[in-house]
Parts: C-alpha cells; sequence; structure tokens
C-alpha cells in the first residue's frame, strides 16, 4: 500500500504537505552557496529550542540509526565501561551496538512492560563507575516513557562523563529538556514526531562531549568530528542534502508555530483520548501501568481471537495502517502512532471506528457498556 487513507504507524509518520513542498525546489550546491549555511544555522536554532539546549547540532544526512552508530563510535574506546538501561529492544540494542565497538557493557535490564527504575539505575552507576549511560526515552516497540530527568540527574551526581539519550520517538512530542536533565548526546530523527522524511539524523552534543570526541579521533562517514566546526568554517565532511534541510526547517517552524506547550498538549490529549477508545472496546492496553505509556505511541496487546496478521489485514482492507511490534513483543502487540501530524483527534477517532468496526465484524474483544 503506496498511500494510508488514515495513517496511524508509529512512524516514519505522515508528511504534511507543507513539508513536502520544501523538496520541489531545485536547490543549488549547499558546498557553495551561503544561503545553504543560513539555512543550517537557523534550523540549528530552532531545534536547540525544541530539545531545550544551548548545545551545537550535528544534522547528518542519513536515517537517525547514523547517528545512533556515529554518537558511540565517536565517543567509546574498546574497553570503556558502559551503564545500558534497557527496557526494551533499542535499550537492549544499543547496549549490543555499544558492545561491537568494544565497549564493556552491564545492561540495567527491566521487563518490556515497564519503565526503568532510576534507584536500580544508581546502584549500577556506583559499582561500575561507567564512561557513559545510556537510555531511550521513548521505546516505540513497548510505547513506553522513561525518566530520563531522573537518570539526568544521577549521572550528574556521580559525575558520568557522558550521557546519551536515544530521543527518536519523542522530541516534539513531549517535554525534553536536554541541558537541565544533563545530556550529552541527544539523538533525534526526523521521521518521528518532526513529521519530515527519514532522510537526516540529529545530535545535541554537548561541550564535554566534544572534548570526548577530540580525543576518541574516530573517523568515518558517521563520525562526530568533522561537524564540530563545519559551519562556522563553511565545510561540511560530505556533500549536504539542501532539499532534506529545508524540509526539516519547515517542520521544526510548524512545531515552534504551534508552539512547544500546545503541542505537548495535543500530543497527551490524543493519546489518552485514543487509550479511552481501546479500553472501551474491551482491549487491554501494554505496558501494564498506563502512566508508563508514551503520549506518542500506544501499543495494546492483540486481541484473543484475531491474530495480529488477520487483524493487520483487516484494517488494511479498510485504509488503516498500524503497527506491530518487535522482538518478544512481535505478534502479541501492535502500536498505535500518535505523534507528529498524527497526534490529530478526528484522525485517531476515525481509526478507532475502524478498529471497532474490525472487531465487532470478528466477534472479539468485550465493548464496555
Amino acid at each position: 500500500m503506496r498511500t494510508y487513507a488514515l495513517p496511524l504507524v508509529p512512524g516514519p509518520t505522515t508528511v504534511p504537505a507543507e513539508i513536502r513542498a520544501a523538496y520541489q525546489e531545485d536547490y543549488g550546491s549547499a558546498d557553495l552557496e551561503p544561503e545553504y549555511y543560513e539555512l543550517y544555522a537557523e534550523t540549528q536554532d530552532m531545534l536547540r529550542a525544541i530539545l531545550g539546549t544551548r548545545n551545537a547540532m550535528v544534522i547528518m544526512t542519513g536515517e537517525a540509526m547514523v547517528v545512533l552508530w556515529g554518537a558511540l563510535k565517536s565517543t567509546l574506546r574498546p574497553g570503556d565501561r558502559v551503564v545500558a538501561v534497557a527496557t526494551g529492544v533499542f535499550g537492549y540494542g544499543i547496549a549490543e551496538m555499544a558492545r561491537s565497538v568494544g565497549a564493556e557493557v552491564e545492561v540495567v535490564g527491566f521487563d518490556f512492560d515497564e519503565a526503568a527504575d532510576p534507584q536500580r539505575v544508581e546502584e549500577a552507576i556506583r559499582r561500575v563507575r561507567p564512561k557513559m549511560v545510556t537510555m531511550v526515552h521513548c521505546e516505540t516497540p513497548s510505547g513506553t516513557l522513561n525518566p530520563v530527568a531522573e537518570v539526568g540527574d544521577l549521572v550528574a551526581r556521580y559525575d558520568v562523563p557522558l550521557f546519551y539519550v536515544d530521543a527518536v520517538s519523542s522530541a516534539a512530542g513531549v517535554p525534553l529538556q536536554v541541558d537541565a536533565w544533563h545530556i550529552d548526546l541527544c539523538l533525534v530523527g526526523t521521521q518521528k514526531c518532526l513529521s519530515a522524511l527519514p532522510d537526516l539524523g540529529i545530535v545535541a552534543v554537548s561541550e564535554r562531549a566534544w572534548r570526548i570526541v577530540q580525543e576518541v579521533g574516530y573517523v568515518g562517514y558517521d563520525a562526530l568530528a568533522p561537524f564540530r566546526m563545519a559551519l562556522e568554517e563553511r565545510w561540511f565532511p560530505y556533500t549536504p542534502s539542501w532539499h532534506a534541510m529545508a524540509a526539516l526547517n519547515v517542520a521544526c517552524r510548524r512545531v515552534l508555530r504551534e508552539g512547544l506547550e500546545n503541542v505537548f498538549r495535543r500530543h497527551a490529549e490524543v493519546a489518552a483520548y485514543c487509550r479511552d477508545r481501546l479500553k472501551a472496546m474491551g482491549l487491554r492496553l501494554f505496558p501494564r501501568r498506563e502512566e508508563w505509556s508514551s503520549p506518542t505511541v500506544t501499543a495494546v496487546y492483540v486481541p484473543e481471537g484475531l491474530p495480529w496478521p488477520e487483524l493487520d489485514r483487516r484494517l488494511r482492507e479498510r485504509g488503516m495502517v498500524v503497527g506491530g511490534s518487535l522482538g518478544p513483543l512481535a505478534g502479541q502487540v501492535f502500536r498505535i502512532g500518535h505523534m507528529g501530524a498524527q497526534a490529530d483527534r478526528d484522525l485517531v477517532g476515525r481509526g478507532m471506528d475502524v478498529l471497532e468496526e474490525v472487531l465487532r465484524e470478528a466477534g472479539v474483544g468485550s465493548p464496555r457498556r
């Protein structure tokens, strides 16, 4: 299905026409024209406002994974100690990524249906004395939101050199304060709450992280180091995508035009509405405590008697597409992405109407009266 009539996937999200239009201009060479550097600087400033930071931004061509890898390889050496907070597929995945770089990783693991407990994280930090703590803000496959602010306080208290946070599915959808939460490497993608195409990876890099980047000296396509002075020196390590930067600029402008508090409120209200409708259909939410759920995505158990492939097929017949899950939750949980442009009460309402119709026709669920 090339186009979704009811797009409720947890990313890449639907791209509004205003953002798509940014790709239609025949831009010149970003290597040669001062307008590109002005655009980068302006976009950086808007990202700073959205992320709550004064840190410099690395905006790299490639999907968000390019910066998740690049930030690790640019700051870790073999033998460095890492505490990886893992509450889902991506938390455990980042731990494996750090191991592949040669780091000694201790995983503070949690069940996929719970958020991280800062007390257990503190115990690990105190014992391991790591160079880096890694954490995922929103675990999209589980629909959970982790207490990054509380763990950031621990990072500061124990003087951990680096706090690495995957905010790909939370930035521009929920409150995020990079500086106040002591985040040194905040990783963001364009295809979730910003509702742009999946073509740029973003890292907000703290000053102390830049010092470590210089010490490590990693060289590669995804290296952070060449971006340190790229804007000032008017020289990027490879040809930038002017089209993608223009689209990101529009996406950031849309968020700030609406106002951050309004954006966060919209996401929270649409999430609450979605979950109320699901519970009214007799469906069971995931995780087990609703206060752990992210405002950007809702995870829900696949109803008994309607296996996920069949549920997916029936929804698609009506033009509605949601996401399955990954890892141990595959086939057990499906996910509704109400993030970015999809955090829309009317869109989610129409989607819930379709889901209710499918469940009724299949004779599953037990609607509440």
